[in-house]
C-alpha cells in the first residue's frame, strides 16, 4: 500500500476510533470477526440492515425551531385524550430509533414524542461550531414548546438525553415545577466524566484525552476523507461498538447490526463539534429540580461509558428515585435488555399517575 493509501486508512481507523469512544465504543474487536472472511461479514450485515424491524416505527413528524434557528426533527405517537405525553431524549452517536422496543411497547397506551438531537437523525446541524449541553436543554425546550405546548410530561434521557434533560431544569426550572410528574434517567451521568476509563488503564485514557481534541479537530477538517475510512474499517468500527455498547454474548446479531448503523451515520466532523461537551459536562446541582417527583435511574451493571457510579450520584442527588441495576447489560442497555427497561418506565408511569401497568 502507498503511502497515500496508508494515509487514508490510518485516518479511517482513528475516526472510527474516536467517533465510537464517544459514542460509547472505543477499543478492541472481536476475536470472531478475524477468523471469517469479510465478504461473508459484508454479506451478513446487508443481510440484517434488510429484515432487521430496528428503526421502522414512524409517528406523525413535527419540526421544532431552535433558539439559533436549527430545525428539530421529531415524531408523535397520539393517543385519544392523554394524561401526560411522555419525551424521549437519545444519546450521542444515536438517533430517536434508539428507543425501538419502548417505543413499541408503550405504542398505543400513552402520547410519547421522539426526537433526534440537533446533528443527529432527520435533525439540521447548526452552525457547525462547538455544541455545549446547554445548548442541547435548550433544543429539548424548544421540541416541548412545538410537540407538547400544554399538560403534564414525563422526561426521558438516555447518555448524554439524560444530560440534555437535566441541561433543560438547570435553565427551565419553572417547566420542570409547573408541568414535569415524572423523570427517567438511562444510563446517564451528572458530570466527572473525565474520570472515566472506559475500562481501559487511567494512564492511557488520559494520554488520549490530551491529544484528542485537536486530533478531532484536524479530522473533521477531512470529514470525507474519514468517512471513507470508517467504511474501509467497518469490521473494526463493529468489533468497537460491540464492546462498548452491549455486555451480554447472547445480544442478538440485528441489534447490534442496529446499532451500528446508527453510530456510523453520525459525521466524524459532529462527533469532533460535540465532544468538548462531555468533559465540562456538570450538573448535578440541576437535579435539585426534580427532587419530589417520582424518578427512575437505571443503568447497565457493565456500562463502560457511563459506569453505575454515575447512576449512584443521581440518586444520591434525588431522595426517593428508584435505582435500577440491569444485569448483565452494557450502555446501550434499552437495546439490550429491552424487558427490563420499558419495565421500569412502565412502573415510573404509573408512580405519575399515567396508570400503565406492567402487563
Amino acid at each position: 500500500m502507498g503511502e497515500s493509501g496508508g494515509g487514508w486508512r490510518r485516518a479511517g481507523i482513528a475516526g472510527a476510533a474516536i467517533g465510537v469512544l464517544a459514542a460509547g465504543a472505543a477499543a478492541g474487536v472481536a476475536v470472531e470477526r478475524l477468523t471469517v472472511s469479510r465478504s461473508v461479514r459484508r454479506k451478513a450485515r446487508l443481510a440484517l440492515d434488510a429484515t432487521g424491524p430496528y428503526g421502522t416505527l414512524r409517528g406523525t413528524p413535527g419540526r421544532a425551531l431552535a433558539d439559533d434557528g436549527t430545525i428539530l426533527a421529531y415524531e408523535t405517537d397520539e393517543v385519544p385524550d392523554p394524561p401526560v405525553t411522555v419525551v424521549f431524549s437519545h444519546g450521542f452517536c444515536l438517533n430517536q430509533d434508539s428507543w425501538h422496543y419502548q417505543r413499541a411497547a408503550l405504542r398505543g397506551r400513552v402520547r410519547a414524542v421522539f426526537w433526534d438531537q440537533r446533528g443527529h437523525g432527520r435533525s439540521e446541524r447548526g452552525d457547525g461550531g462547538p455544541v455545549g449541553i446547554d445548548l442541547l436543554g435548550r433544543d429539548l425546550k424548544a421540541v416541548i414548546d412545538a410537540a407538547a405546548p400544554e399538560g403534564p410530561l414525563v422526561l426521558v434521557g438516555h447518555s448524554m438525553g439524560g444530560m440534555t434533560v437535566m441541561a433543560l431544569a438547570e435553565q427551565y426550572p419553572e417547566l420542570v415545577r409547573d408541568r414535569v410528574v415524572g423523570v427517567a434517567f438511562v444510563g446517564t451521568s451528572p458530570g466527572r466524566l473525565e474520570e472515566v476509563s472506559y475500562g481501559l488503564p487511567l494512564v492511557g485514557v488520559n494520554a488520549v484525552r490530551r491529544v484528542l481534541p485537536g486530533v478531532l479537530r484536524a479530522l473533521g477538517s477531512q470529514a470525507e476523507l474519514v468517512e471513507k475510512g470508517r467504511r474501509a474499517t467497518a469490521d473494526l468500527f463493529a468489533g468497537l461498538v460491540k464492546r462498548y455498547s452491549f455486555a451480554s454474548k447472547d445480544v442478538d446479531p440485528a441489534v447490534v447490526r442496529f446499532a451500528e448503523r446508527m453510530i456510523e451515520s453520525v459525521p466524524v466532523d459532529v462527533v469532533a463539534e460535540f465532544y468538548p461537551a462531555f468533559g465540562a459536562h456538570d450538573k448535578l446541582a440541576a437535579l435539585a429540580a426534580f427532587r419530589g417527583l417520582p424518578a427512575l435511574a437505571l443503568v447497565g451493571d457493565q456500562d463502560l461509558v457511563t459506569p453505575a457510579a454515575h447512576t449512584e450520584a443521581i440518586v444520591e442527588a434525588l431522595p426517593g428515585a428508584e435505582p435500577v441495576v440491569v444485569p448483565d447489560a452494557g450502555h446501550l442497555v434499552m437495546l439490550e435488555r429491552p424487558e427490563a427497561v420499558t419495565g421500569a418506565l412502565a412502573g415510573l408511569l404509573a408512580r405519575a399517575g399515567e396508570g400503565t401497568d406492567n402487563g
